[in-house]
């Protein structure tokens, strides 16, 4: 989703900043608020995801055999989240529009978006749109700031406590290594999402409270800060994510160096292969733990160097 967010909202800003209009016109007004919306629903629940996950290996009664998550089970939770997301992020398609303005010194015409329901809709929609509309701001700060940030470091505490007691016990074991490394990453992930996402709570606020003292080149300057601190959480997040979860990031660099060098069959790349997966068989996932009852045997893998 991060990566939608770039290919397609990023141009279209920059784009209406340059010319000052409005690229695909009203079809843009209402889409790019509907995905950085969603955006947030996505980063929100998977956060919660990520945190239950982590509540339920520290409360484990044998967290060191817990057994492989099923692909299908992973892929029920990731449609949940990213459906649910998308479902509340609607009334963002209805709340929004695009409106004209002629520039009284230039006389140019700029295009630009107004959060006003269109008077076409049903009188229900338009009233549960309007009521959207008032609510958006602490719905916003509730559920896409605060809930993310609150479940996180509860979930954290908890496994914490929990994690107590049997701190002597797992301290420099390979298990407690890798708890610790992806609890770590959670965190890290939390914040770089509530450092990005405070300054438009708190504009959100204060626009809210003082827009009818603010002029509209104000407003406009405060939107665009908001949107480029959405656009660099959705490129920090990915780059994050690859450098702290050594799986990902070397099966990722694995993909990269097929797809540069080509997939042809040779002895070196074969190996190379072999025991790059094996490493990461039996290395921890980011989302979920891959332990095994007893160590399998090492395979008598090598290479020239």
């Amino acid at each position: 989703w991060d990566f939608l967010i770039l290919f397609f909202c990023l141009p279209v800003v920059i784009f209406n900043e340059i010319t000052k209009r409005r690229l695909l016109g009203d079809v843009s007004c209402r889409i790019v608020p509907f995905m950085e919306v969603s955006s947030l629903g996505v980063t929100t629940f998977s956060l919660c995801a990520l945190g239950i996950d982590r509540f339920h290996a520290a409360t484990s009664p044998q967290a060191s055999t817990r057994p492989i998550e099923q692909c299908q089970s992973i892929i029920a939770k990731l449609a949940v989240i990213w459906v649910g997301s998308m479902t509340l992020s609607v009334p963002e398609i209805l709340l929004w529009q695009l409106a004209q303005d002629t520039s009284s010194v230039s006389g140019m015409v700029t295009e630009y978006c107004t959060m006003k329901p269109s008077s076409n809709l049903p009188e229900s929609v338009y009233s549960l749109v309007l009521t959207y509309q008032n609510a958006r701001m602490w719905w916003y700060f509730g559920c896409y700031f605060c809930l993310p940030i609150l479940f996180t470091i509860s979930c954290q505490l908890v496994t914490r406590r929990i994690r107590g007691t049997e701190k002597s016990q797992c301290r420099g074991t390979k298990h407690g290594q890798c708890e610790s490394h992806l609890n770590c990453t959670i965190i890290a992930l939390t914040v770089i999402y509530g450092l990005c996402t405070t300054p438009e709570n708190v504009c959100n606020i204060v626009v809210a409270y003082m827009s009818p003292d603010m002029s509209k080149q104000t407003l406009d300057l405060l939107n665009l800060i908001n949107q480029f601190f959405l656009f660099f959480k959705c490129s920090v997040t990915p780059v994050l994510l690859l450098c702290l979860c050594r799986p990902l990031g070397q099966a990722f660099m694995d993909c990269c160096c097929c797809c540069c060098e080509g997939c042809g069959p040779d002895t070196n790349s074969s190996e190379g292969s072999a025991d790059s997966k094996l490493k990461t068989e039996m290395s921890s996932s980011i989302f979920f733990d891959k332990p095994r009852e007893t160590p399998p045997p090492l395979l008598a893998l090598g290479t020239p160097c």
